[in-house]
C-alpha cells in the first residue's frame, strides 16, 4: 500500500523537516521519502488544503465500555473514534465490568485492539476490583502490557496502601496513578463548592478535597521514591503543590482534562448533566492557573478524559446522573482555541514518554505514526461531529478551531 501526502506542513520540533511544507511518501507503513515534489504511482493521494501532519497524538485517560458496558462504547468503535479524532495511541482506563485488575483482563482488551491502526495500552487497576483494599496483580499485568496502574476516579483512602504500591512498583519500573480526591472532604458533593453551587442548591466539592489528597500523596512519594502520576488536576493550589514537588526532584507528573481548561462552574446554571464531571468544573482563577502550569511545564499533558455514558444515566435529574463527558472528537478543536498549533501538538504527544511509549520522529526510514489535521477554521461542535456511541459531550454548541483528519500508522490508515 502506497500513500502520498501532498504539500503537508510538518510539525515535529525534533525533525529537520519541522515547519516545512513537503510531500511525504509512505509505503507499507514506512516513510519512504520526504521531498518537495514527489511524482510516483501510488494507491492513494491525500491532498487537502492547509494539510498538516505531526507525530501521532496520545491520550493518557480514555474510557470505552467494553467489557461490561458495551451499550456505552465498544473497543472497536472507540478505537475508530480515536482514529478519526487524530489519536494513534490511547491508554484505556480500567473503568469496566469486571474491572481490569489481572493479566487475563489486560490480554483480553489488548487482543481486541490487536489489528487496529490505533494502539491500545491498558491501565490496570491498582487494587483488586478497584475497591482500594488489596493491591492487584501489578507485576503480572505489567508483563501482560499494562502501562500504568490506578483506580479510575477512585481515591486511595489508605495511605499505607499507596506507600506499599509505590515501593513495590519500583521493582519493575511501573507508573502508579492516584486520583486526587479526599472523599471524606468531598462527601456527597457533586460540583465545585462555590457561590454557584449554593445558588443552585447543589452540594459542593471544595478545592481542599483535591489539594489535601495531592499533598498527602506527594509526602508519600517523597518518602518512598518511585513514579507517581496524578491525573486530571483542577485547582490553582494543586498546580502550586506539584510545581514545588518537582523542584524537590520528585518523580511526579500530572494531567488536566481539556474541559477543565475551557469551562467554569457557571456552565451548570441550566443543570446540564453533560457538565457533571469529576473533578468538577472550577473557576476562572483555577483555569488561569492551569494554563500557566501548562506553559511553565508543571502540567505534563492534556487528556480528553473521554467517558461515554449511555442516555439512561445522563438524561436524569442532576443528582442521579453519572459523571463524565466524551472528549476525543472535540479535543484538538477545543485546545486549539487556547494554544498555538505547536503548543497543542506538544501537549498531545509528550505524555508518551511518561507512559513508556515509543514516540517516532517524522523521518525517512521510520515507521509512520502520524496524525493528519487542519489547524485553522472555526465551527460549532454539534452531534454530527460525534463518532462515539454515547453522545454525552460537554462541547455541544461550543465554537472549536481546526479539525483532525485521521491517522496513518504502520498498521494502516484510518479516517482519511
Amino acid at each position: 500500500m502506497k500513500l502520498l501526502l501532498k504539500s503537508a506542513t510538518i510539525i515535529d520540533k525534533q525533525s529537520i523537516y519541522n515547519n516545512k511544507t513537503l510531500d511525504v511518501l509512505i509505503e507499507n507503513g514506512i516513510i519512504k521519502e520526504i521531498a518537495k515534489d514527489i511524482s510516483t504511482e501510488v494507491d492513494k493521494v491525500i491532498n487537502e488544503e492547509n494539510l498538516h501532519i505531526s507525530r501521532g497524538w496520545f491520550d493518557s485517560s480514555v474510557n470505552f465500555g467494553e467489557p461490561g458496558f458495551e451499550e456505552r462504547e465498544t473497543i472497536a468503535n472507540g478505537l475508530d473514534t480515536a482514529a478519526k479524532s487524530g489519536f494513534t495511541s490511547i491508554a484505556l482506563n480500567p473503568n469496566t465490568y469486571p474491572i481490569i485488575d489481572n493479566n487475563g483482563a489486560i490480554t483480553s482488551v489488548k487482543s481486541k485492539a490487536a489489528h487496529h491502526p490505533v494502539k491500545l495500552f491498558p491501565t490496570g487497576a491498582l487494587t483488586v476490583k478497584g475497591e482500594g483494599v488489596d493491591l492487584a496483580e501489578l507485576y503480572d499485568m505489567k508483563q501482560g502490557g499494562a502501562v500504568a496502574f490506578g483506580d479510575y476516579k477512585r481515591a486511595i483512602k489508605n495511605p499505607n496502601l499507596l506507600k506499599i504500591a509505590l515501593q513495590y512498583a519500583q521493582n519493575f519500573d511501573a507508573l502508579v496513578q492516584s486520583f486526587p480526591q479526599e472523599d471524606r472532604i468531598a462527601g456527597k458533593g457533586m460540583v465545585n463548592e462555590e457561590q454557584s453551587s449554593t445558588s443552585l442548591g447543589l452540594k459542593g466539592i471544595p478545592n481542599l478535597a483535591e489539594e489535601l489528597q495531592i499533598a498527602r500523596d506527594l509526602y508519600l512519594l517523597e518518602y518512598t521514591g518511585g513514579k507517581l502520576h496524578i491525573p486530571t488536576i483542577s485547582t490553582k493550589k494543586s498546580v502550586a503543590l506539584i510545581k514545588e514537588a518537582k523542584k524537590k526532584g520528585l518523580d511526579v507528573s500530572c494531567s488536566v482534562a481539556i474541559h477543565n481548561l475551557i469551562f467554569t462552574d457557571e456552565l451548570l446554571q441550566d443543570f446540564d448533566t453533560n457538565a457533571k464531571v469529576l473533578p468538577p468544573l472550577r473557576t476562572k482563577e483555577d483555569i488561569k492557573a492551569l494554563i500557566k502550569g501548562i506553559k511553565d511545564g508543571t502540567i505534563d499533558m492534556l487528556t480528553s478524559d473521554h467517558t461515554p455514558i449511555d442516555t439512561e444515566h445522563k438524561k436524569v435529574e442532576f443528582d442521579n446522573a453519572l459523571y463524565g463527558t466524551i472528549g476525543l472528537e472535540s479535543a484538538f478543536g477545543a485546545v486549539s482555541t487556547i494554544f498555538s498549533t505547536e503548543e497543542v501538538i506538544e501537549l498531545l504527544t509528550k505524555g508518551k514518554q511518561r507512559f513508556g511509549l515509543e514516540d517516532i520522529e517524522i523521518k525517512e526510514g521510520n515507521a509512520a505514526d502520524l496524525t493528519l489535521f487542519i489547524p485553522k477554521g472555526n465551527y460549532e461542535f454539534t452531534e454530527a461531529h460525534i463518532f462515539s456511541t454515547s453522545k454525552n459531550s460537554i462541547f455541544k454548541a461550543y465554537q472549536l478551531q481546526g479539525k483532525a483528519l485521521g491517522i496513518i500508522t504502520k498498521a494502516g490508515d484510518f479516517g482519511l
